[in-house]
């Protein structure tokens, strides 16, 4: 069978076919008790059983006929093109806030690599700051104190958030905190420049002035996407984005913008309720009911928005063009499972196909329900990959679906 190429994603639940991964490497022992909550961790995951646990997640995805992509490849493809990795590194750099008279000769020692995954690996675990780490003296060496001379991306292997595969284009997510920023970069000269890429059209740009994370964005079929206004993506962000997007030529007609809390659980809209058959969703109970969500649209040439009333179900069943959707609450809502189980992304859960979704095992209530409900279940450990607060759909970036 040919393999899919280029982007093709019209759906949260249609047949997985590709998909684009990272896996969890050095970054994570970078992680330390004084940089981790500046780095966006709670806890620190151990990143041997981290791997070993997305190891699992990836093989899963295989055994149901997917392809799985990993993002250090591509940078690494990428960075073969000694120009292209010059360009790279120095902006990669800069955008860690390297002191200045260090980017040079940090640039020219980096560019002089002769292996472009090795290069790509070290730039996303980072390096340290002691003797022996980079083998030549710099201008100006940080202070002792600074553990970190380059800081690590911990956060990569949430690979659904730095950009967003929607359609046949990509929304490249101006990220909340500066701490995720460089993640963007990456996919910046992903598709710009490696040849399964080029071309796509960019529906937002890393550039813009407000954040709109793809955790928030949920792709519920060809007409309707839904968007978080979060703790991590603001509305102005989302007017953007339906400016951009809500063309005739490219096929979708409305965004749903849904507000939730803005807090540390809540962080994305796909922690809180994702889509896994064509009337069945998971949902935290502590944002079930009347909601504020908001219609985009374009009529007469111009994007308009307005405020839809009523419970989140019937609005989902009147874009939909259902006759009523059901919502499965996370832990049955019973508070203290919901809040546990919410806790490990038990809301979080990743299509494969309609009514097929990967979860993580520890999330046994939320588990139970789903398969009273009907739902195939596909569980993978999470002990160590559920510290970083994020699941599997967090974990994943659908590059296409059937």
């Amino acid at each position: 069978m040919t393999k899919p190429t280029g982007v093709h994603v019209y759906s949260e639940i249609d047949r997985l076919k590709k998909v684009l991964l990272h896996r969890p490497g050095k970054e994570i022992d970078n992680l330390t008790p004084t940089n981790k909550e500046r780095l966006l961790f709670d806890d620190l995951p151990d990143a041997y059983m981290a791997g070993t646990e997305h190891d699992a997640f990836a093989e899963a995805l295989r055994d149901s006929g997917i392809e799985t992509i990993y993002i250090e490849d591509l940078l690494a493809d990428v960075l073969r093109d000694s120009e292209i990795r010059a360009s790279f590194v120095r902006q990669f750099l800069i955008e860690d806030a390297i002191d200045e008279v260090n980017i040079d000769p940090m640039t020219e020692w980096l560019s002089d690599f002769s292996d472009a995954r090795e290069l790509a690996d070290l730039l996303i675990a980072g390096i340290r700051n002691f003797n022996g780490a980079m083998p030549l003296k710099l201008p100006q060496p940080p202070p002792k104190e600074q553990l970190m001379l380059l800081d690590p991306l911990p956060n990569l292997y949430f690979s659904r958030d730095p950009f967003s595969f929607i359609g046949r284009g990509v929304s490249l997510s101006r990220m909340y905190t500066n701490t995720r920023q460089r993640e963007t970069l990456i996919g910046e000269y992903i598709f710009e420049y490696h040849p399964d890429f080029v071309g796509i059209p960019r529906y937002y740009q890393r550039t813009y002035p407000y954040p709109l994370e793809g955790g928030d964005i949920l792709v519920l079929n060809n007409r309707v996407l839904a968007v978080g206004v979060s703790e991590r993506t603001n509305i102005k962000a989302i007017e953007l984005l339906a400016e951009n997007l809500l063309k005739e030529d490219i096929g979708f007609r409305y965004i749903l913008a849904i507000k939730i809390p803005s807090k540390r659980a809540f962080m994305h809209l796909d922690t809180v309720f994702t889509m896994i058959d064509h009337d069945i969703f998971t949902i935290h109970p502590e944002i079930e009911g009347a909601m504020e969500v908001f219609e985009f649209t374009r009529k007469e040439g111009r994007i308009k928005s307005r405020l839809k009333s009523g419970e989140l179900s019937e609005i989902l069943a009147r874009y939909l063009e259902v006759e009523q959707v059901t919502l499965i609450r996370c832990g049955g809502g019973d508070p203290i499972d919901a809040q546990r189980e919410q806790w490990s992304d038990g809301s979080n859960t990743l299509a494969v196909a309609p009514g097929k979704v990967i979860v993580y095992s520890r999330n046994h209530v939320t588990n139970r329900i789903l398969e009273e409900a009907g739902i195939e279940l596909v569980r993978v450990p999470s002990s160590e990959l559920s510290r970083g607060r994020g699941g599997p759909r967090c974990m994943s970036m659908p590059i296409w679906r059937e």
